[in-house]
């Protein structure tokens, strides 16, 4: 007996354990007959995604449900970036079990850090912070030259006038060329962070040996800074944490604090709450693409897709973007893919969720028909062909 779901949830993930190739004999089961079927959400992309889920915490918060009955899950931790990037902008608070906050992780970090400078060189904790990302730059030579910054009349011109580290030698012109190029806006919006990326990237291979994963994250980062108007925006909209906030790891919430659940499945394990979202509930993230090989790596996708479903209390909803983000293609791709629902909820067991495209469409946006005179189309075309 499960104490915690209602049977319409219970229902729905009793139904895809059922297709396991290795069936366990129980079935769960609940006094609690009431309950809306959980819902599939069609959604266009990651961007949709990250913003239905932040609309409906909210809504749920208004209807008196907490902040902390509610819960995120996802298959990677990389996978919630975009919503981490949303819920700071709407300033909803948030802590992540199973892996680093996309903005507390250092290379996310780095890269603000660069960007912050650029827009305002007397950014103290950015041009600390970046200077040092420079080999044979240490405290001591970084705050030198942030003291000259300080006492110049123009911060930006005055970087070429600062004293150099003696050893940080072709790297401290590297960088000081590469700050006057972003300042200058040439490259325009959302190109300034690629330019910063390129700079930084270096630095990335050299300081963390997981460079290539890192690189994904950045690369995100980019994506999603296109959805902004200029760099001031996007930096506005984003926190930077204070100077002593110096290890990658957030810091334990205090008991009294509400805030929103982001977890990957496996760090939900034997958890409950009242809201839960399953994100990126399509092939190629649920089962993830590397768990895809063997029969036995799949039937463990599924069974971790039954723990996320299984943590609801009382609404489910499984999230399926129609297209997302990868950092996989060629430099002439648009760096997307598209994807289907995830092979573990076939047509056959749609009876058990409800389903609902988000945003509907709104009749405004259609073009009024045209006064113009009427075209025969079909005509037209059986001409074509004569």
């Amino acid at each position: 007996q499960n104490y915690r779901s209602t049977q319409a949830l219970l229902g729905a993930a009793n139904a895809v354990i059922d297709l396991a190739a290795e069936r366990f004999t129980k079935n769960l089961w609940t006094d609690r007959a009431a309950g809306a079927a959980p819902e599939l959400v069609n959604v266009r992309d990651e961007a949709d995604q990250a913003r239905f889920i932040a609309e409906t915490v909210l809504q749920n918060r208004e209807a008196g449900a907490a902040l902390k009955q509610q819960a995120v899950l996802f298959r990677a931790s990389h996978h919630s970036g975009p919503l981490e990037i949303e819920l700071t902008r709407r300033n909803i608070p948030f802590v992540k079990f199973g892996g680093l906050k996309f903005l507390d992780a250092a290379h996310v970090k780095d890269l603000l850090a660069l960007l912050r400078f650029v827009e305002n060189p007397r950014d103290r904790v950015s041009a600390f912070r970046v200077m040092q990302l420079l080999p044979g730059v240490g405290p001591t030579s970084a705050q030198r030259v942030i003291e000259h910054l300080a006492q110049a009349p123009d911060g930006a011109d005055a970087l070429r006038d600062a004293p150099a580290p003696a050893r940080a030698g072709e790297d401290w012109t590297s960088f000081v060329e590469a700050i006057e190029a972003l300042r200058s806006g040439r490259s325009g919006w959302p190109a300034e962070i690629e330019r910063a990326r390129l700079w930084y990237e270096p630095h990335l291979e050299r300081i963390h040996e997981d460079a290539t994963t890192r690189q994904a994250d950045l690369l995100q980062l980019e994506q999603i800074a296109g959805g902004y108007s200029s760099r001031e925006r996007f930096l506005t909209e984003l926190t930077l944490d204070p100077p002593d906030a110096t290890s990658d790891q957030a810091g334990v919430p205090h008991l009294d604090e509400d805030y929103l659940i982001l977890s990957t499945i496996h760090s939900a394990k034997g958890q409950e709450w009242k809201s839960v979202f399953v994100m990126n509930v399509v092939d190629g993230c649920i089962p993830i693409d590397l768990g895809a090989g063997a029969r036995n790596e799949i039937e463990e996708e599924r069974r971790l897709l039954y723990v996320a479903m299984t943590r609801a209390k009382d609404d489910l909803y499984l999230m399926v973007p129609q297209r997302f983000f990868t950092h996989g293609q060629s430099s002439t791709g648009d760096r997307h893919v598209y994807a289907a629902r995830k092979r573990f909820i076939p047509n056959a067991l749609l009876k058990h969720f409800s389903r609902r495209a988000w945003p509907l469409a709104t009749p405004e946006g259609a073009r009024p028909a045209s006064a113009g005179p009427k075209i025969d189309v079909r005509a037209k075309m059986r001409g074509m062909w004569r």
